[in-house]
């Protein structure tokens, strides 16, 4: 009698990726708001304990460090993703309709979750934190090279525009990172199946 193997959850490839990001997410932001803190864009600042580098020479540094450690790791997981299917099966198929089922069945506490497969919701959201992670992306690099690179600053309307994209496209993927945790702690054996792998539920 022939024993089908299950896969694991989340291959090794993605839980590799994922623990890079997790590290590079956390230096990007916290360098991060050590660079807003020099130049403000709204009445506050955050408090130095949450930001990385010292003084904005450091926090430059780092933050300009860590960018190449994560986009290098983004184009691996992109690369690896689109060669082995990943993205198609785990993102798609997707519509508004079930998105919408799912996030009331959500709200009510009523939806399950099963290793390796992700419902409309959680497709939605990852899709959704791609697209904020290439904005970042661009409006970073418009703030960065603004000069060399003056026709995506005019894409983003200007300079200062560029940093307010920049601003809010991370704060979107903050959000995204505390929903995350707080999912993740609704649901624990989520968290060792990303280290270990786990395994897909067998439908027989």
């Amino acid at each position: 009698m022939a024993v089908s193997a299950s896969r694991p959850a989340h291959p090794w490839p993605v839980r590799l990726c994922h623990w890079i990001n997790v590290f590079a997410m956390v230096c990007m932001v916290m360098s991060g708001w050590g660079i807003y803190n020099a130049s403000p864009l709204f009445g506050f600042t955050f408090p130095p304990a949450a930001t990385l580098g010292g003084w904005l020479g450091g926090a430059i540094a780092w933050h300009l460090a860590v960018m190449w450690l994560l986009v290098a790791n983004a184009l691996v997981y992109l690369a690896w993703g689109t060669g082995r299917g990943h993205f198609r099966r785990r993102f798609f198929p997707l519509s508004p309709r079930a998105v919408w089922q799912d996030t009331r069945q959500a709200l009510a506490f009523r939806l399950p979750h099963r290793l390796g497969q992700y419902n409309a919701v959680q497709k939605a959201m990852y899709l959704g934190v791609l697209l904020l992670g290439l904005l970042l992306v661009l409006s970073g690099l418009a703030i960065w090279k603004p000069v060399q690179l003056s026709g995506l600053v005019a894409l983003f309307g200007g300079f200062g525009w560029a940093r307010y994209v920049h601003f809010y496209a991370m704060s979107g993927i903050v959000l995204f990172v505390v929903i995350h945790v707080l999912m993740v702690l609704l649901v624990p054996k989520t968290l060792p199946a990303m280290i270990t792998g786990g395994k897909e539920p067998n439908d027989e």
